[in-house]
C-alpha cells in the first residue's frame, strides 16, 4: 500500500491556508461548473431561437410562394426581413425543384442576398412538409445553418419543390461571444466577492485562536495565572482544560514547596540540637560533630533553595517588579551594614521591568549578592539593571579587593569561600548560581578596572 502524498510544510502547518485552500477550490470549482452550465444553456437557447427564427422565415417563404401559368415559381410579395435583399446580408432563401429540373433550364429562384451563388443543400428527400436542418457553406464561404421543406403546388401535385432558408452562423457565435464575455465578467466579480467573503470568514473564524494565543502569552509573561475571557463553544472546553491543568500544576507545586520547607525545618531542628550540644563539648568527637552538622546544614540550605526554585519555575504567571525589590534590599543592607558607612546606590533600573519568577527567590539572589558586596566593599556598592531580548541583567559592583582570576569560578562552588576568616558557609554564591540556572539565567563574576568585583546576574524578564 503506497503512502499518501506528502503535504508541503506551509500547508500542513497552517490552518488558515488549509481553510482558504479548501474554500477557494470549492468556490472556483463551483464557479467554473456554473459558468460552463450557463454558457451551455444559453447556447442551447440561442440555437433554438435561431432555428425558430429560420422556421418563421421558411413559413413566410412558403406563404408567399406562387407559380405562374407555365409553372415558374415566384413570390407574391418579398420577405419582410431586409437582409434578404442586401447582397451577402446574412439571411438567404432559395426555391428549386427537388429533382433538379428547373422550368426552361432557369436557375433556382433565390434571394438577392445570395448574389450569384446558390445554397448547396445535401440531396436528401424529406417528406412533404417535413423540415430538415443542415450546416452548409454560404455564398461568401462562411458556414450557415439552413432548414429546408418540400412543398407540392396544388395545381401540379406531381412537382416537388425544395424551399431553403439559411442564416450566417456568425450571428449565433457573435451573440454567444457577447454573452460569454458578460458571463465571465459577472462570474469574475462573483468569484472575487466570494473569495473576499471567504478570507473575511476565515479571519473572523480564527480570531478566537488569536485571542487564545494572546491569553497564553500573558500567562507565559507572568501577567496572568490563567486564560481569561469567554471563547466559542468549540474552543471553550480547551481553554477550561488548560486552565484546569494550570491550576492543578500550581497546586502540586505549592504542595511540593510546602513539603520541602517542612522537610528542611524537620532536618534543621535536630541539626541545631546537635550543633548546640557539640558546642559545649571539647574533644575530637565534638569537633567532628560540629563539622558534619555544618556540612549537613549547608546541604539542606542548598537543596531547599534548588527545590524552591525548581517549583517556582513550573508555575506560570509568577512575576515580581524588579526596581521595588532592589530598593527594598538596599534599605535593608544599609541598616545591616550601618556601622561600615558604605554608600549603596541604584545607578539605573528601568521602571516597569519585572522578573518572571518567585519574589522570594529574587530577594534571596539579590540579597546574597548585595550582602556579599557590602562585606567586601571599602566605601560603595553600585547596582545597575537593564533589560534586553527578554532577559534582565542586574550588575552589582563593589570597590573591595576583588578576586584573583583563578578564584572567579571557584567561589561559585558550594562551600568555597574567598576568605576563610570571613564568617559564612560559602553557600551564598552557589545558591545564587543554582537559582539563576533553574530560571534559565546565570551569573558571571569579573574584576573591575579599580580592582573591585563585578557580579552580573541574568534572569528572565516577565
Amino acid at each position: 500500500m503506497s503512502a499518501p502524498p506528502a503535504i508541503p510544510g506551509a500547508w500542513r502547518g497552517s490552518l488558515r491556508l488549509r481553510l482558504l485552500a479548501g474554500t477557494l477550490a470549492w468556490i472556483l470549482g463551483t464557479i467554473a461548473v456554473a459558468g460552463w452550465g450557463l454558457s451551455d444553456l444559453f447556447a442551447q437557447h440561442l440555437s433554438r431561437q435561431f432555428h425558430a427564427e429560420l422556421l418563421t422565415h421558411l413559413d413566410q417563404l412558403t406563404a408567399v410562394l406562387a407559380f405562374d401559368a407555365d409553372g415558374t415559381p415566384t413570390l407574391a410579395s418579398p420577405l419582410s426581413d431586409p437582409r434578404t435583399r442586401r447582397p451577402y446580408g446574412g439571411l438567404y432563401w432559395q426555391v428549386e425543384r427537388l429533382d433538379g429540373r428547373q422550368p426552361d433550364g432557369t436557375a433556382p429562384l433565390r434571394s438577392r442576398s445570395l448574389w450569384d451563388g446558390v445554397l448547396g443543400v445535401p440531396a436528401d428527400h424529406p417528406a412533404d412538409g417535413e423540415v430538415h436542418r443542415h450546416r452548409i457553406a454560404g455564398p461568401d464561404g462562411k458556414a450557415v445553418r439552413a432548414i429546408e421543406r418540400v412543398v407540392r403546388p396544388a395545381e401540379r401535385p406531381q412537382e416537388a419543390w425544395r424551399l431553403v432558408v439559411a442564416a450566417d452562423e456568425t450571428l449565433l457565435s457573435a451573440a454567444q461571444d457577447r454573452f460569454t464575455g458578460q458571463l465571465l465578467l459577472a462570474l469574475g466579480v462573483l468569484a472575487a466577492g466570494l473569495v473576499a467573503a471567504a478570507v473575511v470568514q476565515v479571519r473572523i473564524g480564527l480570531r478566537p485562536l488569536a485571542r487564545l494565543r494572546d491569553g497564553l502569552a500573558t500567562v507565559r509573561r507572568g501577567e496572568a495565572q490563567a486564560i481569561a475571557g469567554r471563547f466559542p463553544s468549540e474552543i471553550q472546553p480547551l481553554v477550561d482544560e488548560f486552565n484546569g491543568v494550570l491550576a492543578r500544576n500550581a497546586e502540586v507545586v505549592a504542595r511540593a514547596r510546602t513539603h520541602a520547607g517542612n522537610l528542611a525545618h524537620a532536618l534543621k531542628t535536630p541539626l541545631t540540637v546537635l550543633a548546640n550540644a557539640a558546642a559545649s563539648e571539647n574533644g575530637p568527637l565534638a569537633s567532628l560533630v560540629r563539622e558534619q552538622v555544618a556540612a549537613a546544614q549547608v546541604q539542606v540550605d542548598h537543596h531547599l533553595a534548588r527545590a524552591r526554585a525548581a517549583a517556582a519555575v513550573q508555575v506560570p504567571g509568577l512575576r515580581c517588579a524588579l526596581r521595588p525589590a532592589i530598593e527594598g534590599l538596599l534599605r535593608v543592607m544599609a541598616r545591616v551594614h550601618a556601622g561600615r558607612h558604605i554608600r549603596l546606590q541604584l545607578v539605573d533600573c528601568p521602571v516597569g521591568v519585572s522578573f518572571r519568577g518567585e519574589e522570594q527567590d529574587l530577594q534571596e539572589m539579590l540579597g546574597n549578592l548585595l550582602d556579599n558586596a557590602c562585606k567586601w566593599a571599602r566605601s560603595q556598592v553600585e547596582v545597575q539593571a537593564a533589560c534586553s531580548d527578554g532577559m534582565l541583567q542586574v550588575t552589582i559592583t563593589d570597590d573591595g579587593p576583588g578576586l584573583r582570576e583563578d578564584a572567579l569560578h571557584a567561589v561559585l562552588e558550594r562551600g568555597v569561600r574567598a576568605d576563610e576568616h570571613t564568617p559564612g558557609s560559602g553557600l551564598g554564591l552557589a545558591i545564587v548560581r543554582d537559582l539563576a540556572q533553574a530560571y534559565g539565567g546565570g551569573i558571571e563574576l569579573a574584576t573591575t578596572s579599580q580592582g573591585g568585583l563585578r557580579v552580573m546576574l541574568r534572569l528572565p524578564a516577565a
